[in-house]
C-alpha cells in the first residue's frame, strides 16, 4: 500500500476508537483536513491516490476536476466505497468509482468543461487509512475553455478559497517543476490564508519530466523561493504508467530508485517521494492529536470518577443473594417513605425549579384552587330574592304575615350550605390525585425492580383510595352538621341578640377580603400580590402587548414598567370590577383573563377590560385567586342571568320588600361565616385523614403489606434493563481505563516535532495573479 508512513499511528488511533465505540461514544480528535491545490494537470489527483492507495479519480489533459471532491477515508475491516448521493450502493470496484465521479459531474455541469462548487461527497472504508478528509478542488486556470464562463479564473480560486480557509485544513500547494514556482497560483492562494506559513506544505512533481540539465535542487533544498515547511519533491505514475496499469507500490519503487539515481537529490533522498510525504502529514496528524489529548484525557478521568463509586458496588454484586435482596428491599422502601415525606413537607435538598408538586400543589389546591370554587357559586341576586320572596308567601300561607318568618331564612341557609357539598368534594378529588402523582414520582427510583415498583404503587395507592371515602364522609358530615344547626347567636352573625351598635352597611361577601375581621375596621392598602402580567389588548397603534410589573393590593391594581416600582404606568381602583375568562388565541401561547367595571365603564384608557395574559392556565388560576383575595369577583354566567330577566317578574308590597331585604343580609352574613369555617376545616381534615394518615402507613405498614403480597424473591427480581446498566457499566468501567492507557501510550510513543522557524518568502505576493 501507498501510505505506510501512517500504519504506525494508525493501530493507536483506531484502538482509541474502539474504546469509545464501545461505550457508545465518539472519540472527537477532529483530525485536520488536507486540501489539494495546484494548477490544471499539476499531478493532485496523483498525489490524493498515493494516500488510498487505489486508482479510483478521473484522468486526462485539461480540467479534469470540476467539482470538489471531499473524499472522506474512514478505517474499516472490508474495503468498500460508497457516495452520499447514492448511498444505498457499495462500490468494490474502484474504476466503477471512477465513473461514477464522471458521470456525477457531468450531471451536474454538463459534458463540455463547466465547472460548479456543489462538491461531490465519497467515502472511502478500509483497514490501510485513517480517519481523515481529503479534498480535491478543481485546477487553478486562467483561460476559459468549452462553455466555461470568462471569470473562469475568479470562480475557480473562490471555490478553493472556501475550503483552504478553515484554520482546520493543512494546504498542499502542488507546482509542476517545469513552471516557473515565483508564478505558483497555488503557493499564492495558500499565502493568503496562511500567511505564517504554519499550515502550507510545498509539493513539487513531475521532477523526472524537466528539461536535462536542470534540476529543482536549490527549490528543495528551501534555499531558493523558501517556505516555511519546505517542499518535498514527489514523482508520480505518467499517464502512460497509468493506461497499462502500473501498479501504485510498483510507482513508489520507481519513485524510489529516481530520487537515489538522480545526482542532484540523491543526497537528499530520504526527505523526498510520496512515503515521506505521508510522513509529514502523518507527523502533523500527531502533532494535533497531542495537543487534543489533555482535554481528553480530563474528560476520561472524570466520567471514571464518577463511576468509581457505582462500580464498586457492583464488583461483588451477586443477583441472588438472599441477604442482599433483604437488605435492598429494606432500603428501598425506607427510602421511598423518606421521599414520600418530603415531597409533601418539603425539603431544601434536590429541590425542583421547574415547576410545582408535591405538597406545594396540595397547598395552591387549599389555599387558591379550593376558595376560587366557593367564589364561583355566588348566587344570582333576582333568583335569590325571588326564592326568599316564595319561600316568606308560602310560610305565612293564606294569611299575610307582618313578621320575618325565621323559617324563611332557615330555608334559604340550609339551600345554601347544600351547595358546599360539590367544591368540596372536587377539592378531596384534586388532593387525591396529587397523592398518587406524588407516589408515582417516589416510586420512579424503584425502577430497578419493577415488580416491587408495582407493588408498593398498588398499594398505597389502594390505602389512599380507602382514605378518599373516609375523607369524604367526615366533610360530607361537617356539612350536615353545620345543616343540623343554624346557630343566630354566632359572635359574627349580623343578627346576633347581643351585638353592639347597627349592622355594618357594607353588604359581607363569600370570601372575605385579605385581613377578613370587622369590616368596619379600615382596610390597609396591604400588597396581595406581584408579578409580571401582559396587557393583551392594546393595537399595534399604540404599541401592540406589552409585559408590566403588576401590585395587586386590598383597594387597587397598578402596574409599573419593571420590578423596580418607579416608574408607574397605572393604579386602577378595584371598586365595581370584576373577572371573566377570555379564550386564547388562535396561535397564541398564552392564557388570558379580562377585568371589567360592573357599571360599563372604561377600565383603562379607551378599553371597556384589559386582558390579563400568562404563560400557563396556573398562573392564571393563581391570579384569580388573589383576585378574590382583595375582593374582585368572577362574573356570572350570562345565560343565566338573562333567562332570570326572561322569567315572568313579580312584584312585592313594601311590607314584603323589607322582609327579603333583611332575610337576604341575614343569609350573606351567615352563609359567609359557614365558608369561613369550612375553609378553614377542609384542610385540616383533609390533612389529618388522608395525608398524614398516608405518611403513617408508609412508615408502619407498607413493608408488611409487600411480604403477604409475593415473596422477597419475586419482588426482588431485578429488571433486564438494570442488569443490561450495570453490565454496560462495568464495561464502560473498563473501557475509559484502557482508553487512558492507550492516552498515555500515543503520549510516550509518539515525539512531537517542534515547528520550523519563520522564512523569509517576501517573494510571495498575495496580490498578483488574484483579484
Amino acid at each position: 500500500m501507498g501510505n505506510r508512513g501512517m500504519e504506525e499511528l494508525i493501530p493507536l488511533v483506531n484502538k482509541l476508537q474502539d474504546a469509545f465505540s464501545s461505550i457508545g461514544q465518539s472519540c472527537h480528535l477532529d483530525l485536520p483536513q488536507i486540501a489539494v491545490v495546484g494548477g490544471q494537470s499539476a499531478g493532485k489527483s496523483s498525489v490524493l491516490e498515493n494516500f488510498v492507495g487505489r486508482d479510483f479519480l478521473p484522468r486526462g489533459s485539461g480540467i479534469v476536476t470540476r467539482r470538489p471532491l471531499i473524499l472522506q477515508l474512514i478505517f474499516s475491516k472490508t474495503e468498500y466505497a460508497e457516495f452520499l448521493h447514492c448511498k444505498s450502493k457499495k462500490f468494490t470496484d474502484f474504476d466503477e468509482v471512477r465513473q461514477e465521479i464522471e458521470a456525477e459531474t457531468d450531471r451536474v455541469t454538463g459534458t463540455n468543461k463547466g465547472i460548479s462548487p456543489i462538491p461531490i461527497n465519497l467515502r472511502v472504508y478500509s483497514p490501510h487509512v485513517l480517519n481523515l478528509t481529503l479534498i480535491d478542488l478543481p485546477g487553478i486556470t486562467k483561460v476559459p475553455v468549452g462553455d466555461q464562463p470568462q471569470d473562469i479564473e475568479y470562480q475557480i480560486k473562490d471555490m478553493i478559497l472556501q475550503f483552504i480557509s478553515r484554520e482546520s485544513s493543512l494546504i498542499l500547494a502542488v507546482t509542476p517543476a517545469n513552471m516557473d514556482l515565483a508564478n505558483s497560483d497555488a503557493l499564492k492562494m495558500a499565502k493568503e490564508v496562511d500567511p505564517q506559513g504554519l499550515r502550507t506544505i510545498g509539493v513539487i512533481t513531475k521532477l523526472d519530466l524537466m528539461d536535462e540539465g536542470t534540476d529543482a535542487r536549490d527549490v528543495l533544498e528551501n534555499k531558493l523561493l523558501p517556505l516555511r515547511r519546505g517542499y518535498i519533491g514527489v514523482v508520480n505514475r505518467s499517464q502512460k504508467d497509468i493506461d497499462g496499469k502500473k501498479d501504485i507500490r510498483a510507482a513508489l519503487a520507481a519513485e524510489r530508485k529516481f530520487f537515489l539515481s538522480h545526482p542532484a537529490y540523491r543526497h537528499m533522498a530520504d526527505r523526498m517521494g510520496t512515503p515521506h510525504l505521508q510522513k509529514v502529514l502523518n507527523q502533523q496528524l500527531t502533532n494535533h492529536i497531542r495537543e487534543t489529548l489533555p482535554s481528553l484525557r480530563s474528560k476520561l478521568q472524570s466520567q471514571l470518577l464518577s463511576l468509581e463509586k457505582e462500580v464498586e458496588e457492583y464488583k461483588n454484586f451477586r443477583p441472588d443473594d438472599p441477604t442482599r435482596k433483604t437488605k435492598a428491599l429494606l432500603q428501598m422502601v425506607q427510602q421511598f417513605g423518606v421521599d414520600f415525606e418530603k415531597r409533601i413537607e418539603g425539603s431544601g435538598d434536590q429541590v425542583d425549579t421547574l415547576e410545582l408538586s408535591g405538597g406545594a400543589r396540595i397547598n395552591r389546591i387549599f389555599h387558591e384552587r379550593f376558595p376560587f370554587e366557593l367564589v364561583k357559586m355566588e348566587f344570582d341576586e333576582k333568583d335569590l330574592r325571588r326564592e326568599i320572596s316564595y319561600a316568606i308567601k308560602n310560610i305565612h300561607g293564606v294569611r299575610t304575615g307582618l313578621f320575618t318568618p325565621d323559617l324563611a331564612f332557615e330555608a334559604i341557609v340550609k339551600k345554601q350550605v347544600v351547595k358546599l357539598k360539590e367544591p368540596c368534594l372536587k377539592c378531596v378529588d384534586l388532593v387525591i390525585q396529587e397523592l398518587i402523582n406524588t407516589v408515582r414520582q417516589c416510586t420512579s427510583k424503584l425502577g430497578s425492580y419493577p415488580r416491587l415498583r408495582e407493588e408498593t404503587e398498588r398499594i398505597v395507592t389502594t390505602h389512599i383510595r380507602e382514605r378518599e371515602g373516609k375523607t369524604k364522609d367526615q366533610i360530607l358530615l361537617l356539612i350536615d352538621i353545620e345543616l343540623s344547626y343554624i346557630n343566630t347567636n354566632h359572635e359574627d352573625f349580623i343578627g346576633f341578640a347581643n351585638r353592639a351598635g347597627p349592622p355594618p352597611k357594607k353588604k359581607p361577601t363569600n370570601l372575605e377580603p385579605l385581613g377578613g375581621g370587622n369590616s368596619s375596621r379600615p382596610r390597609r392598602p396591604h400588597v396581595i400580590r406581584r408579578g409580571w402580567l401582559t396587557i393583551n389588548n392594546i393595537s399595534i397603534m399604540k404599541g401592540g402587548s406589552k409585559e408590566y410589573w403588576f401590585v395587586l393590593t386590598a383597594e387597587s391594581l397598578s402596574w409599573y414598567k419593571d420590578e423596580e416600582e418607579k416608574e408607574k404606568k397605572y393604579m386602577l381602583p378595584l371598586d365595581n370590577l370584576k373577572i371573566r375568562d377570555v379564550e386564547k388565541g388562535f396561535m397564541s401561547t398564552k392564557h388570558v383573563f379580562a377585568i371589567f367595571n360592573t357599571e360599563q365603564r372604561n377600565v383603562y384608557k379607551d378599553l371597556r377590560q384589559i386582558e390579563l395574559a400568562c404563560d400557563s392556565q396556573e398562573d392564571v388560576d393563581s391570579w384569580k385567586a388573589s383576585f378574590l383575595r382583595a375582593g374582585v369577583y368572577p362574573e356570572k354566567d350570562q345565560t343565566e342571568s338573562e333567562e332570570g330577566a326572561q322569567e315572568n317578574t313579580f312584584s312585592m308590597d313594601p311590607q314584603l320588600e323589607r322582609q327579603v331585604e333583611t332575610i337576604r343580609n341575614l343569609v350573606d352574613s351567615y352563609v359567609g361565616i359557614i365558608n369561613k369555617s369550612i375553609r378553614d376545616l377542609m384542610p385540616k381534615t383533609i390533612m389529618h385523614l388522608m395525608i398524614n394518615n398516608t405518611k403513617d402507613f408508609i412508615h408502619s405498614e407498607l413493608l408488611a403489606y409487600l411480604y403477604s403480597s409475593a415473596d422477597q424473591g419475586s419482588l426482588m427480581e431485578e429488571s433486564a434493563e438494570q442488569a443490561q446498566r450495570r453490565d454496560e457499566m462495568l464495561r464502560m468501567y473498563h473501557a475509559l481505563r484502557e482508553a487512558l492507557g492507550i492516552i498515555g501510550d500515543i503520549s510516550t510513543s509518539t515525539v512531537s516535532t517542534p515547528v520550523p522557524p519563520p522564512v523569509d518568502d517576501t517573494w510571495l505576493q498575495t496580490g498578483s495573479g488574484h483579484r
